[in-house]
């Protein structure tokens, strides 16, 4: 989903989707692939593991952490029909009406994220770019 958002947040034209409020399950891709291999290892870690970041927050919390990483503003908020066009409509019910999720079983099972907060991820995202 960066990938998509990368460029109007850069160009300054980031903002909350809709009213902002929606919860935003996310993970960063190293404790994506971490939290995988992790599943894989544990022996006894069975069933349905959430692979979602143990900080849970809403699409305006990731919105200014996203815009502060990449030194811009993000104050124009996205009409929830312009995510039909720039998002499939799967991705696009995710942003407009995300589900609050957390993550229990992988942390009782001694599972350490690598990027716990929103924060430290996109920091490290946008230097990528």
């Amino acid at each position: 989903m960066i990938k998509q958002l990368i460029i109007p947040f850069w160009l300054g034209l980031g903002g909350p989707v809709g009213k902002g409020t929606q919860p935003l399950p996310w993970i960063h891709i190293d404790d994506l692939t971490s939290l995988i291999w992790f599943c894989i290892k544990e022996e006894k870690l069975n069933g349905i593991v959430n692979a979602v970041s143990p900080h849970i927050i809403t699409n305006n919390d990731f919105t200014q952490e996203f815009a502060k990483a990449l030194y811009r503003p993000a104050f124009i908020p996205v009409p929830e029909s312009l995510l039909n066009l720039v998002f499939n409509e799967e991705r696009a019910v995710l942003l407009t009406t995300g589900p609050k999720v957390e993550p229990k079983r992988a942390p009782e099972f001694g599972f350490v994220y690598k990027y716990p907060d929103i924060k430290s991820a996109c920091r490290e995202v946008a230097h990528l770019f």
